[in-house]
């Protein structure tokens, strides 16, 4: 039988990296291998997509299952894999047509019962796959309008793996799953009906900056990137501190002003209770809105760090964070064993 091919996203850092998944199916034990430095949730995506993909009313191959993830040397962590990973499955065991998932990329966490999870790091990722030369991704409905952010994407978001089975099949009455939400174009056809991408799976990382066209600029397909008011849900009101509301302090309050106004950085110092977490926290409401760049640049990092707001898929404010006195240099400079995370530092640009 042929080895069917899907392809997803890797984040090492804040920065994405295009990956293959292959699928052998082959006679012998009922088992599957996966082989391609998975780390330890992803390797537990095995039990996770047996799972779902049962529980979708779809059969398991019950033979000898190798799933391959290239490039080999790049270590591949998380459960977004868990989409590109059962579709290739079924695409090697013939349930779906290969066509079906060419040039697609796909990212998204399966749940027991088939429903998929929105997942950290899919502003990355996009931009990573829009650079790669992908056209069509497919992610979570809970992530759809984040991954809409990337100028030059046909993005649709799929509630269960069901539902996107019926709509990669073609099926009367499957439309796009959960809505196409796109910046050039509509997802109003199955993703089989458009071009591979033309960086493969050896292309290069691909960061919010490295998106074709720019941040904003003109899209792949020639042409301005159309505006979009109803595709990024507006953020919520809700409320927050304000310089206003600070009474005293005139020479603090002054500096501060000054600082936001010319950009220049600011020392505050005083004892315990005097207010100097109280002005900080205050200084955005003077500062201008994040540009498309700055705050495309924001919300990456925020979604890698799993800290953009509920409903808020672009963050246009300048950010804020207050790490406490007793907090490591760990968690100012970021790092980790493994999972590279934003700290504080990072997150407060």
């Amino acid at each position: 039988m042929p080895v069917a091919r899907t392809h997803s996203i890797a984040l090492v850092g804040v920065e994405g990296y295009p990956v293959e998944i292959e699928t052998d199916i082959a006679n012998g034990l009922p088992c599957l291998f996966l082989v391609g430095l998975p780390d330890t949730a992803l390797r537990e995506a095995r039990d996770r997509i047996r799972a779902a993909i049962v529980n979708s009313c779809e059969q398991w191959p019950q033979r000898r299952i190798t799933v391959g993830l290239s490039p080999a040397s790049l270590p591949k962590r998380g459960s977004g894999f868990d989409l590109g990973i059962a579709l290739s499955i079924l695409a090697a065991a013939g349930t779906i047509p290969s066509a079906a998932i060419d040039g697609v990329a796909f990212l998204g966490e399966l749940g027991l019962d088939g429903r998929l999870r929105p997942v950290r790091g899919v502003l990355p990722a996009m931009a990573a796959a829009a650079g790669a030369g992908f056209a069509k991704v497919v992610v979570a409905r809970a992530n759809a309008a984040e991954a809409a952010l990337v100028p030059g994407l046909q993005v649709a978001g799929a509630p269960d793996l069901a539902a996107l089975l019926a709509w990669l099949r073609g099926e009367p009455g499957a439309g796009p799953p959960g809505g196409a939400i796109g910046l050039a174009g509509s997802a109003t056809e199955p993703p089989g009906s458009g071009t591979g991408p033309s960086g493969g799976a050896s292309g290069s990382p691909g960061g919010v900056g490295g998106v074709p066209g720019g941040v904003g600029g003109p899209s792949r397909t020639g042409g301005d990137v159309p505006a979009r008011p109803s595709a990024v849900p507006a953020r919520p009101a809700r409320p927050r501190p304000d310089l206003s509301e600070v009474l005293g302090q005139p020479a603090a309050r002054r500096a501060a002003e000054i600082c936001a106004a010319g950009g220049h950085h600011l020392s505050l110092l005083g004892p315990p209770g005097a207010g100097k977490t109280m002005l900080a926290e205050r200084l955005p409401t003077v500062m201008p809105p994040l540009d498309r760049a700055a705050a495309l640049e924001v919300t990456a990092i925020h979604s890698v760090a799993g800290t953009l707001p509920a409903g808020s898929p672009l963050m246009t404010e300048p950010p804020f964070c207050a790490p406490h006195h007793t907090a490591t240099k760990a968690a100012i400079v970021g790092g980790g064993s493994g999972i590279l995370h934003p700290g504080a530092a990072l997150v407060a640009v």
